[in-house]
């Protein structure tokens, strides 16, 4: 190698061609419904970054999983995954130890509410529907990670990412979800702390509102999204899921090896602006 004489080696910075952040990487990825879903960009992501993928769907949006994942650079396999359905669970870690033998990552990205539970009903809500939205919104997240913990184990550590909506505050119809967000932040919390020792990392992206599914109905999102453009001091486009998919992947990549039980917000700033 060429350098000055009496200098210093020059050695070089970076290799060509460089080496895709997920390269073997094998990813299990939730809550894809439509092209507009986070988890749908996440995916896309992934496999363009060298991830192995697979998807999961369930009841009625099953058959829309397996029609968007068709969309995807490498259509991936679909399963059926009912978070309420411990069988469904361990159906799916089963056939990921058959295909894979272990798992490096997960992606949470599931959550509902029953209608009571929004809109302006926080009062009126009833204990019944209440339970559906802790259930699936948040305890699922402890589900998920304890059924796929034997595959990450196997892995030799692993990282699961879950998608959040900041739920520091009380936000305009959000109601019960929004306490099922807090409750989500508090379970991974608690995660991170009992998995760190199996070399497995739990953390949220609190993400800005974009226009999902999901979004779509809730009451009031259209007005939340221009505030947040307003006030957000990088801006804010709702319409556009790749900022929250990049931070999903630096999760899920190895490039945060330290860092678990943290939410991080990528909402253009808006978290950190007062009135």
């Amino acid at each position: 190698m060429h350098r000055p004489a009496g200098g210093p080696p020059c050695w070089p910075l970076v290799t060509w061609p460089p080496m895709a952040l997920l390269a073997g990487k094998r990813l299990l990825v939730t809550g894809v419904l439509t092209d507009d879903s986070i988890a749908y960009s996440v995916a896309a992501l992934a496999q363009k970054e060298g991830a192995e993928v697979v998807l999961t769907g369930a009841g009625r949006g099953l058959s829309l999983t397996k029609r968007v994942a068709q969309h995807l650079p490498t259509p991936p396999p679909v399963l059926e995954l009912d978070v309420t359905v411990p069988l469904q669970v361990a159906n799916v870690a089963e056939d990921l130890k058959e295909r894979w033998g272990a798992l490096d990552g997960v992606l949470h990205s599931i959550g509902f509410a029953p209608q009571s539970c929004l809109g302006g009903g926080f009062l009126d809500a009833p204990w019944e529907d209440v339970q559906v939205a802790l259930q699936v919104s948040a305890y699922s997240l402890k589900v998920l990670t304890a059924g796929f913990l034997p595959l990450m184990q196997a892995a030799g550590g692993g990282s699961v990412v879950g998608l959040d909506f900041d739920a520091a505050v009380a936000w305009p119809f959000y109601d019960w979800m929004g306490v099922a967000k807090a409750a989500l932040e508090s379970t991974a919390r608690y995660l991170a702390r009992d998995l760190g020792q199996h070399r497995v990392r739990v953390n949220l992206i609190s993400a800005g509102p974009l226009r999902t599914v999901a979004a779509k109905a809730i009451p009031g999102t259209a007005a939340l999204e221009e505030v947040w453009g307003e006030r957000a001091p990088l801006g804010w486009d709702a319409s556009d899921a790749s900022s929250v998919a990049k931070a999903c992947l630096a999760l899920l990549s190895d490039l945060f090896p330290a860092t678990t039980g943290e939410i991080i917000h990528v909402d253009g700033g808006f978290h950190a602006m007062g009135a």
